[in-house]
């Protein structure tokens, strides 16, 4: 018997898939299942209402980082066009709710978060929901993405830098390797870079707002989390 608590989140996620995500633009059936498949009241702060959860808005998570609106995770995801298996790096795990929806799309994930305490609660919180996914988590730079596990069918970056770093870029696979980023300081736009070899091309898409993409120093960058 399903009980009251998973029913009203349940009813909560449909009305933000077909409202906030399918009405808005987002046609990838993988993509949408998936959003619906991840309880977000999860991944945002406790005692948070299940209305506010399911809002079509970022949501603060503490150390000054935010969880991106439903719709813009969906976007981003669904312009990765991914596959069944593909490998993507993710920059800026968060409180891995993006992380759960990739996962939930049977993808092969690296990501990256510069905050060890996000990291080590989107670990316990993903692997609750997704406890089958394949996602490697470490703590590092974003800018400089994660060569050791490169090339990468997908590259999705939750947070913003001035300009697209070109480290991400070598690191997509040149058989059509898809980076998804926004890029700019207080204007800002989300930008897709595709690669076809040693060719690279942009694509703009909607104007953003994302927080700054924060840079580490010292030795911790790329330490695993145990």
């Amino acid at each position: 018997m399903t009980e009251p608590g998973f029913q009203e989140s349940e009813r909560f996620r449909t009305r933000m898939v077909s409202r906030d995500i399918r009405q808005a633009g987002v046609r990838s059936r993988r993509v949408l299942d998936a959003m619906m498949a991840v309880p977000r009241e999860l991944f945002v702060p406790s005692g948070t209402s299940l209305a506010a959860a399911y809002g079509d808005h970022p949501m603060p998570i503490g150390f000054g980082q935010t969880v991106s609106q439903p719709f813009i995770v969906a976007l981003m995801i669904e312009m990765l066009e991914l596959g069944r298996g593909s490998r993507v790096l993710e920059v800026g795990t968060g409180s891995g709710y993006q992380t759960a929806v990739l996962a939930c799309m049977g993808v092969e994930i690296v990501t990256l978060e510069v905050i060890p305490e996000l990291a080590a609660g989107a670990r316990r919180t993903v692997t609750e929901v997704v406890p089958g996914g394949s996602v490697r988590y470490l703590v590092a730079d974003g800018y400089l993405g994660w060569e050791p596990a490169s090339p990468y069918d997908g590259i999705i970056v939750s947070a913003s830098p001035e300009k697209v770093p070109e480290a991400l870029e070598r690191q997509l696979s040149p058989d059509g390797g898809r980076l998804v980023i926004p890029v700019g300081g207080f204007l800002q736009k989300l930008v897709r870079v595709t690669r076809s070899g040693n060719d690279l091309s942009m694509e703009e898409s909607l104007p953003v707002r994302f927080v700054p993409l924060v840079r580490q120093c010292g030795e911790r960058n790329g330490e695993r989390l145990r």
